[in-house]
This record gives structure tokens, C-alpha cells and sequence, in this order.
């Protein structure tokens, strides 16, 4: 029997698994050995430090490394070694749980940690936030390190959110030659491409502006939230009917696609939410990390929608 970590760690570390499966849970030594062997919390480390990581992913990116950037560690040592890596949209409660349970120290996410674009947390420990204050206490509590990846993965050629978007929609062979993120689609309703875009990226809160019965052949595929002018320069294009967005003010794209609608031009909005709009194509970062970084444990962990289901 072989476990990646000497079966005395795994019984000081129980406070893990405590809190994977509750205070009240009676772990006995048979339950310890088993999870010794089956459970990836007891991988052994990969000997590679999160910098070092970090340093190869800027060597094989593909593009220029830029500054400034938003892509830098935002919290943790990283010259700590690497006990496995989770890749994530955004590091919520739930994801940061999961890490520590499979004991994988290293995350890797696309979004903000503390809330804003640059992790601005001042404003939070000048008021002593609640939220805040216990999100930083857990993460450091844990050791974790936490890496943004988000400027130079949508810089990479091609972008590799909407690679990963592309791929999960099964649209490899629908993209427009020399237009990034502009697709020709077999012939659909508005209502039956919200119905695909549910299924496909498991969106649960999608919302159409403009007829549902609309016919369209010509779609856009914005992901996450590039702002209202890219949004608007995309829907003057006579290559797109319809532009799929993670999300826009609803004053800004979501009232212009509504006059465009109700001045007949053929111009409509699919709003998938912010986290399926890219999901996939943080599953797309795991896959080419793994072609990295083969000796290391790496786990796609999916952040999911925020919004309650009706």
C-alpha cells in the first residue's frame, strides 16, 4: 500500500476532512487509510513552485508578457511548493473548500478574488468586512496561493476563453475565416439557440432582447464582460444578427438592442450570465496546463452560476 503522504500528516491534517464532511463525523483509522489511497488530498507534491509555474506559463503563452497586468498573485507564498492546482473561474467559498479538501494548495482563477478588477481589498479592512475577513482568514488559514490568469489568456492566439467556448458549443466549424468570435450556424430561432446555449454550457439564467422567434444564421460571441462599446461595434456588423454576451449594464447594449428590435432591424442579444459565458474556457486553461505541467495533479473546478435556480 503506497499513500502520498505519511499516514501521521493525514491524521494531524484530519481537520480537513472534518471539514469536508462535517464537525460531527467520527473519521476512524480505516476511513484514513482508505482516503490515504483513494482520495487526491494525499497526492504527493510535484516538487514545483507556484512562481516557477507561473514563470513557464509566460514562456509558452505564445504572446509578449504585458504590464501592467492583473495577472499576478494575489494571495500566498509562491515559492511554496505546489501540492496540486485548481483551475476556476472565481474563487468562491465552495471552490476554496474543495481545494483544500483534495489538498491542492495552487489557484489558478480567471476573475477577482476580493470583488473588484484589481483586488483592491482596503476599503474592505478599513471597515472591517465581515465577508471579506473571513474569506482572507480561510485562505490563509489553508496557505493558499492564489494566481489570476485572465489579461494574456484572452491574448493568447487564439483566445483561449473563446477557444474553450467554442469547442464546448461544438462551433469548430461554424467560425467565420478572419473574424474572431463571429460564427454562420445552421439556420435557428432566437428561442432555440437560448434552448442550445442552456444545454451546452449548463446556463440556467439566459435572457433574450429582441424576438424569440427571430430567424438567424449569423452569430457573436462576446464572453464575460468586454464592455459596451465592443458589445455596439460588433451589432453595427452586417456579419451578426445576433451577439451572445456574458453580461452589459442594462442601460447601455441591452436598451441599444432593443431600439435596434423595435426599429426593425434584425439585431437581437442573448445574455448567457457572466460565469457560463466563460466557464468552458477556463476548462480549456486545465487542459493545456495539464500538457505543461504533466507531473502535476491539476482539477478543473467548475464556480457556477451565483443565481438560484427557479
Amino acid at each position: 500500500m503506497k499513500t502520498g503522504l505519511p499516514l501521521l500528516q493525514i491524521l494531524q491534517g484530519n481537520h480537513l476532512l472534518r471539514e469536508t464532511f462535517g464537525s460531527g463525523a467520527r473519521i476512524t483509522y480505516s476511513t484514513l487509510l482508505f482516503l490515504a489511497v483513494t482520495f487526491p488530498l494525499f497526492a504527493q507534491s510535484s516538487g514545483i513552485t507556484a512562481r516557477q509555474m507561473v514563470e513557464t506559463i509566460k514562456q509558452k503563452i505564445g504572446v509578449p508578457w504585458q504590464e501592467p497586468t492583473v495577472d499576478v498573485f494575489k494571495t500566498g507564498n509562491p515559492d511554496n511548493v505546489v501540492t496540486g492546482v485548481v483551475i476556476t473561474m472565481f474563487p468562491t467559498m465552495t471552490v476554496l473548500q474543495k481545494a483544500v479538501a483534495s489538498g491542492r494548495n495552487f489557484i489558478i482563477v480567471h476573475e477577482p478574488v476580493f470583488y473588484n478588477h484589481l483586488d483592491e481589498t482596503s476599503e474592505f479592512e478599513k471597515n472591517n468586512d465581515p465577508v471579506y475577513l473571513d474569506k482572507i482568514r480561510y485562505i490563509n488559514d489553508h496557505n493558499l496561493i492564489i494566481w489570476r490568469f485572465h489579461d494574456h489568456w484572452h491574448m493568447r492566439k487564439p483566445d483561449g476563453i473563446l477557444e474553450g467556448m467554442t469547442r464546448a458549443l461544438g462551433w469548430e466549424s461554424y467560425r467565420k475565416k478572419g473574424a474572431e468570435g463571429i460564427f454562420v450556424i445552421p439556420p435557428s430561432t432566437l428561442q432555440e439557440l437560448k434552448e442550445l446555449l442552456a444545454e451546452k454550457l449548463n446556463a440556467s439564467c439566459i435572457r433574450i432582447v429582441g424576438d424569440p422567434s427571430m430567424k438567424i444564421t449569423r452569430v457573436g460571441f462576446l464572453p464575460g464582460a468586454v464592455g459596451s462599446d465592443l458589445q455596439m461595434d460588433f451589432l453595427r456588423r452586417s456579419a451578426v444578427e445576433v451577439l451572445l454576451i456574458g453580461e452589459s449594464r442594462e442601460w447601455e447594449t441591452i436598451e441599444y438592442v432593443r431600439d435596434a428590435s423595435l426599429q426593425g432591424k434584425k439585431k437581437a442579444l442573448i445574455v448567457i450570465g457572466h460565469i457560463p459565458s466563460e466557464e468552458e474556457g477556463m476548462k480549456e486553461c486545465a487542459r493545456w496546463l495539464k500538457s505543461l505541467f504533466p507531473e502535476v495533479n491539476i482539477a478543473f473546478i467548475p464556480s457556477t452560476e451565483p443565481f438560484a435556480k427557479e
